[in-house]
């Protein structure tokens, strides 16, 4: 393999009170990772450092000062603050929020310049991050505001891939939010991300009801009536293979997610709960639509373990593969619709 080919990978070290520094550094334990790609750090040596020792490891790092200046077939690490930063593993506190935010400006700042290639987040705290610089509910509201095109959040595994049609909002404000203009968006952004980002030339998409038992015929409330299933059908007019809708708890307990490419769910809980439930600590969440890929472990800041050296790194290993191999598939689908021959329609 021509090492300055190698994917570059730029990583976001979450909350510097949690698990992300952990699972990063045990994830590139095995110098084999260095083989599929180039991971770029954006952090502090000091930081590190301190996990370092916590951790009992002897990762060598390549510090640098910008993400321009890597070194394949090495760890880097982008000096984003040189100051002494307290630490309190397995607490929140405002220096874990502070720290997260800086990371993450840095790194998704080298993908807008595209001195890296992707970007892998670690987890944040949703609470102490927030700042007059991160006003936003999560990652993918965040990223949304910084790259172009609309998001989706869509949580993985080789099996079932669950996307939200409402996000991180209040649950009195779901039935509200669920209009046909926001299902044909989101179904319009899951069906590219499929044909694009995982090769599915036809996928096909389910999408949940927002009442239990799809409202009953109006008993149990009328938006899956008189919104959901008219949208389905002018959806599947444009000749997209859209179903639905289906009740959440049937669906899921009769595995009928098998029998899909890519799942639609109402909001938060009807798609996390279940995914969780089916796949947790092997799952990836990737951010669907935007013109730069990012994907993240599906945890969080698993404060109740940090500093115990008992993280499990297998989530944000998928979540590097899954980056790495929707990469590939984006790059050949977008050079296979600019070299594509022209139609007889377009011949003179």
């Amino acid at each position: 393999m021509d090492k300055n080919n190698k994917i570059v990978v730029g990583i976001s070290i979450g909350d510097v009170n949690g698990i992300g520094i952990e699972v990063i550094l045990k994830t590139f334990e095995d110098k084999r990772m260095l083989d599929f790609c180039t991971p770029v750090l954006f952090a502090s040596n000091k930081t590190i450092a301190y996990h370092k020792k916590v951790l009992k490891v002897n990762h060598s790092i390549h510090g640098i000062t910008s993400a321009d200046k890597i070194a394949h077939g090495k760890i880097n690490l982008v000096n984003v603050w040189q100051e002494e930063v307290k630490l309190a593993l397995g607490q929140n506190t405002e220096t874990g929020g502070t720290y997260a935010l800086k990371s993450l400006m840095a790194a998704v700042e080298a993908v807008k310049q595209e001195q890296v290639d992707l970007l892998l987040t670690a987890p944040i705290n949703k609470e102490n991050i927030q700042s007059s610089e991160f006003d936003f509910p999560g990652h993918t509201e965040y990223l949304e505001s910084n790259f172009e095109g609309k998001s989706l959040m869509i949580l993985m595994t080789d099996v079932l891939r669950i996307g939200l049609i409402t996000g991180h909002i209040p649950i009195s404000k779901v039935a509200e939010s669920i209009t046909p203009e926001l299902i044909r968006e989101k179904v319009a952004i899951m069906h590219t991300a499929l044909v694009q980002d995982f090769n599915i030339s036809k996928p096909k998409i389910a999408i949940l009801s927002l009442n239990p038992h799809c409202g009953d015929k109006g008993v149990i409330g009328k938006e899956d009536d008189e919104i959901i299933k008219p949208t389905i059908s002018s959806i599947q007019e444009t000749g997209k293979l859209v179903f639905g809708p289906y009740a959440a708890d049937g669906f899921f307990g009769s595995k009928t997610y098998e029998q899909f490419d890519g799942v639609l769910a109402m909001y938060h809980d009807q798609g996390l709960a279940p995914f969780k439930a089916i796949s947790f600590g092997k799952g990836v969440n990737f951010t669907a639509g935007l013109h730069k890929i990012r994907t993240s472990p599906d945890h969080g800041t698993g404060f109740d373990i940090a500093g115990k050296n008992k993280a499990n790194p297998e989530s944000f290993k998928e979540a590097l593969f899954t980056a790495l191999e929707i990469h590939k598939n984006r790059t050949e689908y977008q050079n296979l619709k600019k070299n594509a021959l022209p139609s007889k329609l377009q011949k003179k």
